[in-house]
């Protein structure tokens, strides 16, 4: 969990990202923004890091390594690169 908490502390919600990779977990699309609310709840993110956006009237959990922010401060943007670095190396819960 300590890249749960690494987070919750980093990203200052709400902010706006965009969807840069089709997940079949996920409805968004490619080039899609989002709002980006939150973190999903602990027992969510045991296997992977979700967080909880706006999309269409919902509020729904996505995978964070499939956002790239769009509209976030330098600690945000920052939490989101090491989340999204970390996933693209192949490394797992």
């Amino acid at each position: 969990m300590g890249w749960y908490y690494y987070l919750e502390e980093a990203l200052a919600f709400p902010f706006i990202a965009r969807c840069t990779t089709k997940r079949i977990i996920s409805p968004t699309r490619v080039d899609e923004e989002v709002e980006v609310m939150g973190m999903a709840p602990e027992e969510e993110c045991e296997r992977e890091i979700f967080v909880r956006v706006q999309w269409q009237g919902h509020d729904l959990g996505i995978p964070l390594s499939q956002l790239e922010p769009v509209d976030a401060e330098g600690l945000t943007r920052q939490g989101v690169a090491d989340w999204r670095y970390w996933v693209a190396r192949g490394y797992a819960f």
